[in-house]
């Protein structure tokens, strides 16, 4: 069952989020942008760093580059992509380097990485995933980012 991401936002103060996000599949991860854009607003995030890539492959790089800049390091930098699963293994391929690049980012760098490239097998799955309020995961990446954002800062 696909648990819904409604939270309680937890206000900010001057936090650095930055996102990344595919422009492959656009419609879909245009709707995870808006709806993490939408919790960051409400926590006192009005301009979050945002930078597009052509697809999900692409995305642990540009996360990397922004994880081990010295200056305007980003305090979380939340990840967000589609990728269909198809007849072939190449989706798998895929999503497992992904995960696998941004979990050892995340280790090395010290910064949050979150993880909200998804794979999915069919359109109904994409769309309550990217474009449902109720259980969008970019909204639940925002939550995420936020939770870390103030748990590494009370250490």
């Amino acid at each position: 069952m696909l648990k819904s991401t409604q939270k309680k936002v937890r206000p900010v103060s001057h936090g650095r989020i930055a996102i990344v996000a595919a422009r492959y599949n656009e419609e879909y991860v245009n709707g995870l942008l808006a709806a993490a854009l939408g919790v960051l607003r409400k926590a006192g995030i009005a301009t979050p760093e945002i930078h597009r890539v052509p697809g999900s492959y692409e995305v642990p790089v540009m996360a990397a580059a922004l994880a081990r800049r010295r200056e305007r390091r980003p305090e979380a930098i939340i990840c967000l992509g589609l990728i269909w699963q198809g007849e072939t293994t190449h989706a798998q391929h895929i999503g497992e380097a992904v995960s696998f690049a941004l979990m050892d980012l995340a280790m090395e760098s010290g910064v949050p990485v979150i993880h909200q490239v998804l794979t999915v097998k069919n359109r109904k799955q994409a769309k309550a995933r990217c474009l449902v309020a109720k259980t969008n995961r970019g909204a639940e990446g925002a939550h995420t980012a936020l939770a870390m954002v103030a748990a590494l800062r009370g250490l």
